[in-house]
């Protein structure tokens, strides 16, 4: 950012800001058929945004007609790959000339500081987008083993039309990570933003266009779950649903494939992450830090926040107490300050989850070491500390449920096999992590951890080269990666017998 780009410099911005609010079918902007709004409101001040349009059952039946009319077509899912990568590298580029435009519209629809959203949101979206451009001309197909006299044939087709239900906590990066291997395969997609931050997928649907993405290949619908996700997920005429929420509605999402016409469903779900910190941790500074930040990053509105750490019981204390110093020093403040590094809670309903969870936490015995208020009220923003259990067990509620707010749990432990029980002891599989200076204390135990993704030495480590994705209740298939592919294509084997 230049020197400029102060606090006032971005609240000016914010007032001359005029969000795309329609919903997106066809290539074109259009209301919804009901002509029904929903409100979208600031969550660091609750004043109102934008009323966005409030799609239905007959929307979403627009949408996937547009979307299969292209497919069918052909005129992208039968575009030659390097065609499809030009298209595509311009649509990163355009992100990234709207970086500006498309940060403030984060922050201000759903609460992260503009800083996150400037370094962090829209520059990893536009590479994601960038990254399946470049990888789609440079993946091949197959020739079986087969005997002399036959050919066998294994190739990838797109899967059709691609339903993709996204989340509120990083709303265009979630987005991308659908659309990235999704339209690099040549599918055509109708997209679901989730009703409490739908701007960023509004805007960017016509970015999309002017980059070159043929008229119905992108659809975007804004709407409630019950009217616009549920529909898109029993529709019979598409092909797949990618869907990343909570683990309650990705049951659901199942059950809507084996109600319609067995689409394929793939989920990344919730997470209860274990932070593991043995003693001998190579740097205990480091391990706060992270520690401090795998929670507090986000308003620790992320599946993979590491939000029960575990801390052998000769270090926890002091572990504790450089975390609660560092949690202090993370006050929440305006958003659109870009010296504030936690920004507010998304609205009033997950506000009064997350001071729901504190009291139950309180209420089973676990202590308070930091936060544990709301702040900010003034504002009338939904702002809530850093705040830091120790005492907590197993068996509490803060230490088995999914959050999703800026609240840690310590949980001590004696020697690595109770760690491991520990860790495992959820019904959850997305992000573990453990910290040793012995390879083959950190070797054992990362084999040993029952979840997608395990940091060693270090937390929510990324890069769009590997993939992300979980075991158990944390879903299935796998974002991010050439193995994101896989989810959006189909296998055809051509078998010719070259003996006739």
């Amino acid at each position: 950012m230049s020197a400029i780009d102060d606090r006032a410099t971005w609240h000016s911005r914010a007032q001359a800001l005029k969000p795309r609010t329609q919903a997106f079918i066809d290539g074109r902007y259009r209301d919804a058929d009901s002509g029904e709004t929903f409100e979208c409101v600031n969550p660091a001040t609750g004043a109102l945004l934008a009323r966005v349009a409030s799609c239905g059952a007959a929307d979403v039946d627009a949408a996937v007609a547009s979307a299969r009319r292209a497919f069918e077509a052909g005129h992208w899912s039968r575009m030659a790959p390097a065609a499809r990568k030009r298209v595509l590298r311009r649509f990163a580029e355009l992100l990234m000339q709207h970086r500006d435009e498309l940060a403030l519209t984060e922050t201000l629809d759903m609460g992260k500081p503009i800083a996150d959203s400037l370094a962090v949101d829209i520059p990893a979206a536009a590479r994601c987008i960038e990254w399946y451009a470049e990888a789609i001309d440079k993946v091949y197909d197959e020739v079986a083993p087969t005997a002399h006299q036959t050919v066998a044939l294994v190739t990838r087709e797109p899967v059709g039309v691609v339903g993709a239900i996204v989340p509120w906590n990083f709303p265009l990066l979630m987005a991308s990570w659908k659309l990235g291997p999704a339209l690099a395969t040549g599918n055509s997609v109708v997209l679901k933003p989730s009703e409490k931050s739908p701007l960023t997928a509004l805007r960017v649907a016509g970015l999309a266009i002017e980059a070159g993405l043929p008229e119905g290949v992108l659809n975007v619908v804004p709407g409630f779950g019950h009217t616009a996700g549920e529909p898109l997920a029993l529709h019979m005429d598409v092909d797949c649903i990618a869907f990343t929420g909570s683990t309650r509605i990705g049951r659901r999402m199942l059950e809507y494939s084996g109600r319609s016409n067995m689409k394929r469903v793939w989920l990344e779900c919730g997470g209860k992450s274990p932070n593991i910190v043995l003693a001998d941790a190579p740097d205990l500074e480091r391990a706060a830090q992270a520690a401090a930040l795998g929670i507090f990053f986000n308003q620790g509105e992320m599946c993979s926040a590491a939000s029960r750490l575990l801390a052998q019981e000769s270090i926890l204390e002091p572990l504790v107490e450089r975390i609660v110093e560092i949690g202090r020093g993370m006050a929440p403040g305006d958003p659109l300050d870009p010296a504030t590094r936690v920004g507010a809670l998304v609205d009033r309903a997950q506000l009064d989850t997350v001071m729901g969870y504190i009291e139950a936490g309180r209420g089973e015995g676990a202590r308070i070491r930091l936060g544990g208020e709301r702040v900010l009220e003034e504002t009338g923003g939904c702002f809530v500390e850093p705040t830091v259990f120790d005492r907590v067990r197993g068996d509490m509620k803060i230490a088995r449920e999914e959050i999703f707010g800026p609240v840690l749990s310590v949980i001590g432990f004696r020697d690595e096999a109770q760690a491991l029980a520990l860790a495992n002891d959820t019904m959850y599989g997305l992000v573990s992590a453990v910290w040793s200076r012995d390879i083959g204390t950190a070797h054992r135990v990362a084999k040993s951890l029952r979840a997608g993704t395990v940091y060693v030495n270090c937390y929510d480590a990324d890069d769009i080269t590997v993939p992300f994705g979980g075991f158990k209740q944390s879903g299935n298939g796998r974002d991010k990666s050439l193995h994101a592919l896989d989810k959006y294509t189909e296998l055809k084997t051509t078998w010719i017998d070259l003996g006739t």
